[in-house]
């Protein structure tokens, strides 16, 4: 298992769609398991193969409860709303106030191909949006109702922090 380097804002492969995954095989594996050491060693909660320069619809989603291996993943019910700050590794130090579904189901495959769907609500509902709309070469950014200055960044993370 190795790091990969994290692309970020300006690389064109992030405006890129990913291609479906066909072949479940050693190489994926080694994908999936260099991309959660990336995800920990880079304190996130969600990482897209195209963050690592693989145009490949693969995503990993850890939000503290569980390792979330999704291949091929689809969103196929949405419901609620939250709107909220995020952020994302590949647009280092910036944040963004963005409305997603409160739940989100998606269905996928897992490192072997089988098929399964997860449910997810609050931070994993976003996480899951948020990392799907990598695979299909779009950054939050796109979404954000505005973008914080680094005052306002600031400012909220003391709030939050109890000062």
């Amino acid at each position: 298992m190795a790091l990969r380097n994290i692309v970020t804002v300006g690389d064109p492969i992030l405006g890129k769609p990913c291609r479906k995954v066909i072949l479940f095989d050693k190489k994926l594996h080694t994908l999936l398991d260099d991309m959660a050491d990336t995800l920990y060693e880079s304190n996130g909660v969600g990482l897209a193969a195209p963050q690592v320069g693989i145009l490949r619809r693969v995503v990993l989603v850890d939000a503290g409860e569980e390792l979330l291996e999704l291949i091929n993943p689809e969103i196929i019910h949405t419901e609620g709303e939250q709107t909220g700050l995020e952020g994302c590794l590949s647009v280092p130090g910036k944040y963004g106030i963005v409305t997603r579904p409160m739940k989100a189901t998606v269905r996928a495959q897992d490192r072997y191909g089988d098929w399964f769907e997860v449910e997810g609500e609050e931070l994993i509902a976003r996480c899951f949006c948020h990392e799907l709309d990598h695979l299909d070469g779009h950054l939050y950014t796109e979404k954000a109702e505005r973008m914080l200055t680094p005052e306002e960044l600031e400012e909220m993370m003391s709030e939050e922090d109890g000062e």
